[in-house]
């Protein structure tokens, strides 16, 4: 068991490091089609990235939301269960923030106000994906497809609001007023604008490998994804799973929305980040559903992105804004191939042990 589970870990570690460079490489031919030299604007934005700290912690901001829409998949996946809705649940739980934020801004202390909006988008996330989780264990309904469709019903609340009540006072744009200092999540790098969220998001990553590995509660929804008909025979009722599952998924994604308000946009504006939700998925991929693996991943992200940005800023050199989604989306292309790929392995190696086995 041991060996096989290190020849896991080696095929996880090769295969995503190839995913990472050939997206990086595809991306490079790319930038060549428009006469730019790909060397040179990746070593110049990588130089950068080491001896500029401000640069170094956008790595880390960048991260931070990628965290919590990752954890959000990963969480559903090792039920058996997808999520793909952690866009709509993050879009929710922004709702949540600014409006809690412009309620209650000035009326009681920034710590308690703080923690009292994260709570709502903890809330708001959390009942959005508990309804999800409600209409697989009630009615078996698909829920790819369920909270696939939930993001559109999410992204029109959103905009509708912007429109409506949460409309600036001017009334011009379709986005609220701007939060005060007091509502602003604190920085923890001076001349930078890296702030707490980011030691949140590690911490609840943390906390989500805890859970799901050493607790009861995560064992019975890990058995339930390994497989719900013994589960099931062994006395845990996977439709309650599926409802927990989802609840604490759609809140991890709501918490995205807390970093991104109070952290970063300081309001919120028409379908703001809106990508959000399938990196994450890209990210929980790379690091095989693992929430110590998701916080790596997700810096690993939020330095390409940083990277793309860079790039696309450089003096004398034409870089397209769009090389941030370009690299992101290869890189992405590769790692879910690259899933692929490990599973091939995996069983192939099963088959060659079942026959040493026989014979």
């Amino acid at each position: 068991m041991g060996k096989r589970i290190g020849a896991s870990t080696r095929d996880l570690i090769i295969t995503n490091l190839v995913a990472i460079v050939a997206g990086l490489v595809l991306s490079g031919f790319l930038l060549l089609f428009l006469d730019i030299n790909p060397i040179q604007v990746y070593s110049s934005a990588i130089k950068t990235l080491f001896t500029d700290r401000y640069m170094a912690a956008e790595v880390f901001l960048k991260a931070t939301p990628f965290i919590f829409t990752a954890l959000a998949f990963a969480f559903t996946y090792k039920a058996n269960l997808f999520n793909i809705g952690a866009q709509g649940q993050f879009y929710l739980g922004s709702v949540a923030a600014v409006s809690v934020s412009l309620l209650l801004d000035g009326k009681i202390p920034t710590a308690i106000l703080l923690v009292v909006v994260f709570a709502a988008t903890l809330l708001a996330g959390g009942l959005m994906g508990a309804g999800i989780g409600f209409l697989k264990a009630r009615y078996n309904a698909n829920e790819f497809l369920t909270s696939m469709m939930s993001t559109y019903v999410a992204l029109a609340f959103m905009n509708y609001l912007l429109r409506t009540v949460l409309k600036e006072t001017k009334g011009e744009y379709p986005q609220t007023d701007a939060l005060s200092e007091a509502a602003w999540i604190p920085r923890i790098v001076p001349g930078t604008r890296l702030h707490l969220g980011f030691v949140i998001a590690v911490i609840t990553a943390i906390l989500i490998w805890v859970f799901l590995y050493k607790t009861p509660l995560g064992f019975r929804i890990r058995a339930i994804g390994s497989n719900a008909r013994a589960g099931e025979l062994a006395g845990i009722n996977s439709r309650r799973i599926f409802v927990i599952a989802f609840l604490i998924s759609g809140a991890l994604a709501g918490a995205a929305g807390f970093t991104e308000v109070n952290g970063v946009q300081r309001m919120l504006i028409q379908d703001f980040n809106p990508d959000l939700g399938s990196a994450g998925i890209g990210i929980a991929i790379l690091a095989n559903a693992n929430p110590i693996g998701i916080i790596f991943a997700s810096i690993l992200f939020g330095a390409i992105s940083v990277i793309g940005t860079m790039m696309g800023r450089m003096p004398g050199i034409n870089v397209p804004p769009s090389i941030v989604s370009i690299i992101q989306g290869s890189v992405m292309l590769f790692v879910i191939a690259a899933y692929y790929v490990r599973a091939m392995i995996g069983i192939r190696r099963d088959k060659k042990r079942l026959k040493r086995e026989e014979a």
